[in-house]
């Protein structure tokens, strides 16, 4: 569910939030926004029979809209503005043009993409299904027809708090994941090898620093550390990933011309001694939930990586942007379903001087400029060849990752949400306040 911003003031809001993740604090902490955190849909419809689960997909857009005419039409004053979000168009577009209308209040969209084209990648174009969510968010989302509707450009920007994290910044937040990091009865790995349970307690030793006196610094030998965030959905295709990092491994293991019948115990325990090699360990660390999560963390346990290791993890809003901004490199797997979207992720990586490796597809050099920013691939041995590419003399050595972020920091840090929503969306919202659009 997306939120709904019925705005009295520009300056004061009302923010309606669905359960299941907290806000970041600046939005907790801000006096000039009310929150009203709706009830979250139970995920556990597994464990029904076949005929249950039908049903209460069918009944959970009728709750969900009940739910939001109450709040939007019962438990709030009238609003001057609402601002919504799309998708989800089910029920939200519904809902909201009833309350538009018994409120007598106007609406702007952020059509963010097309929630038609999001469920054709489960269900297909010919279903009848997306056919009906089409005519929805067709019907729904026109609003004002007997005046001219009003469309502008508002480029997603990140908010101040996404930046290039600090030393003692990534040191506390590398200590406070530990146990995300090395979790108990799971597989050891070219990350996990040679940790204790004391090293696990000792707030100065992470796996990417340490304490030489009285002064913190970066290991040499640490890992690559490359993030993604994701939904675990169809429009992301982490086999691309998996497929990639599997060609890393190979072609690593080949450059080094090791024995493929040595243990994987020779080279982790020559990292463990400080031992530095051409190429580092990667560490993907892969943010998010979703419905395809359970089934990619399965494939992989099955891969059998020597120099490569995942964790899959869920960190809160304040972690979030501190992770971005103490990694190497971005990977962005979306593949926009209509074609027209633009991954925030990446908008986030950008903020935090993070470069981006990103699928190509048609929009997207709007934002990822190849060879300033960041790379873009279309298959899953361009991506291994981008890997090397930039990993190679890593941390000291990488030239092309360096370039890359430097480019980012030239332009990624200059643009912010205060900043766009100044130039584009306030003028909207003022004038649709006054009445002013015709």
């Amino acid at each position: 569910m997306p939120f709904l911003l019925p705005l009295r003031l520009i300056l004061k809001s009302i923010l309606f939030h669905m359960g299941g993740s907290d806000p970041h604090s600046a939005l907790v902490d801000n006096h000039s926004l009310h929150i009203h955190t709706m009830s979250q849909w139970p995920t556990n419809n597994g464990a029904l029979p076949k005929l249950f689960r039908s049903f209460m997909l069918l009944l959970k857009p009728v709750i969900q809209f009940i739910t939001l005419l109450w709040f939007l039409c019962v438990k709030i004053k009238a609003p001057d503005v609402f601002i919504v979000q799309n998708p989800p168009s089910v029920p939200t577009l519904v809902a909201l043009k009833w309350a538009s209308w018994m409120r007598q209040s106007s609406v702007i969209i952020d059509w963010h993409n097309f929630g038609y084209t999001l469920l054709a990648l489960s269900l297909g174009r010919s279903s009848r299904f997306v056919a009906v969510y089409h005519w929805i968010e067709l019907h729904f989302g026109q609003f004002n027809p007997n005046h001219t509707n009003r469309a502008t450009v508002l480029y997603d920007q990140p908010p101040e708090f996404f930046r290039p994290a600090q030393l003692y910044e990534k040191r506390k937040l590398f200590f406070r994941i530990k146990k995300d990091m090395f979790r108990l009865n799971s597989s050891i790995d070219c990350i996990s090898y040679g940790i204790t349970a004391n090293d696990m307690q000792d707030p100065n030793t992470t796996i990417f620093t340490n304490k030489i006196g009285d002064n913190y610094q970066l290991r040499q030998n640490r890992p690559a550390l490359t993030v993604s965030s994701t939904s675990w959905t169809p429009d992301e295709d982490f086999g691309i990933l998996l497929e990639a990092v599997m060609m890393y491994d190979r072609r690593f293991a080949a450059l080094l011309n090791e024995n493929v019948s040595n243990g994987d115990e020779v080279f982790w325990k020559d990292v463990d001694e400080g031992k530095t090699f051409s190429y580092p360990r990667l560490l993907f660390v892969i943010t998010g939930k979703g419905p395809e999560k359970e089934k990619y963390e399965e494939k992989i346990k099955k891969l059998n990586l020597k120099r490569v290791a995942f964790r899959t993890m869920w960190l809160s809003p304040e972690d979030y942007p501190l992770l971005l901004g103490s990694a190497d490199l971005g990977v962005c797997l979306h593949t926009s379903s209509s074609g027209l979207d633009l991954p925030m992720k990446v908008v986030d990586m950008f903020g935090c001087g993070l470069p981006v490796c990103a699928v190509s597809y048609s929009c997207i050099t709007e934002l990822v400029k190849v060879d300033k920013n960041g790379l873009l691939f279309s298959s899953s041995s361009e991506l291994a060849d981008e890997l090397m590419m930039l990993f190679k003399g890593f941390p000291n050595e990488c030239d092309a990752l360096k370039t890359l972020r430097n480019g980012v920091l030239e332009t990624g840090l200059s643009a912010r949400w205060a900043t766009e929503w100044e130039a584009n969306a306030k003028p909207l919202i003022s004038k649709v306040i006054a009445g002013d659009l015709d």
